[in-house]
C-alpha cells in the first residue's frame, strides 16, 4: 500500500507533466517479464522519453534497489525535507523535482540505454495493465481517459515504425544493400569518403 505522501507526489508529478502532446504512465516495466521499473514515466511528441524515480525518505533514497533511469532525461521527486537531506548525493545531469515547490534542476540529455521501441512497448503495455485496473473497478471516465491514451500510443508507434522503414529504405537507395556494413567501417575508421569507398568496390 503506498503512503499518503507517494501518493501525493504523483498526483503533483502527473499534474506537472500531464498536457497535451505528452503521455505518462506510472510504474512502467520494462522489457518483457523485466525486473527493472520506473515509478514515472512520460513520452513526447518530440520522441522523448522522460523517467521518475519517486522518493519518501533517506532509507528509500539510499536503498539497494536499483534506480532505473532509463529516459532521455531523468529525475527525482522528492519531499521538501527529503532534498534538504540528500541534494549533495544527487549525480550531476539527474534533474530535481520536489513536492510543492516543482522542478528545481533540470536534466540533462543522455543517449538511451535501452532500445527506443522497447521503451514504447512497455508503456503501452502499462497503460493497457492500468487500463485494465479501472475496467474492473468500474470507474468509467478513467476507462475512457486510458483507452484514449493507449489508442494514441499505438498511432504514434505506427507512424514512428512507418517512419523507420521509409528511412531504412532512403539510406538502402543511396548507399546500397550493404549500407549497414558501411556504416559499421565509417564509425570504425571515421573517414567522411568510406560509403563512396564502398559503393566503388
Amino acid at each position: 500500500m503506498k503512503s499518503e505522501v507517494t501518493l501525493a507526489l504523483e498526483r503533483e508529478i502527473w499534474d506537472f507533466t500531464h498536457k497535451q502532446s505528452t503521455f505518462g504512465c506510472f510504474e512502467v516495466t520494462i522489457g518483457w517479464f523485466g525486473n527493472q521499473r520506473v515509478d514515472f514515466m512520460t513520452y513526447n511528441t518530440n520522441n522523448e522519453f522522460r523517467c521518475y524515480e519517486i522518493k519518501t525518505s533517506k532509507s528509500d533514497f539510499f536503498s539497494k534497489s536499483k534506480t532505473t533511469f532509463v529516459g532521455h532525461y531523468n529525475y527525482f521527486v522528492l519531499t521538501a525535507e527529503l532534498f534538504n537531506e540528500v541534494k549533495g548525493e544527487i549525480k550531476k545531469g539527474v534533474g530535481i523535482y520536489v513536492g510543492g515547490r516543482g522542478l528545481i534542476k533540470k536534466a540533462r540529455r543522455q543517449e538511451l540505454i535501452v532500445d527506443r521501441n522497447v521503451l514504447m512497448s512497455s508503456m503501452i503495455r502499462s497503460l493497457c495493465r492500468e487500463f485494465a485496473k479501472q475496467m474492473d473497478s468500474g470507474n468509467p471516465t478513467k476507462i475512457e481517459i486510458y483507452n484514449r491514451e493507449i489508442a494514441q500510443h499505438k498511432r504514434m508507434a505506427e507512424f514512428y515504425r512507418k517512419d523507420c522503414l521509409h528511412m531504412e529504405e532512403a539510406v538502402r537507395k543511396r548507399f546500397g544493400r550493404d549500407w549497414r556494413n558501411a556504416m559499421e567501417i565509417y564509425n570504425e575508421s571515421g573517414r567522411k569518403d568510406v560509403y563512396r569507398d564502398c559503393q566503388e568496390e
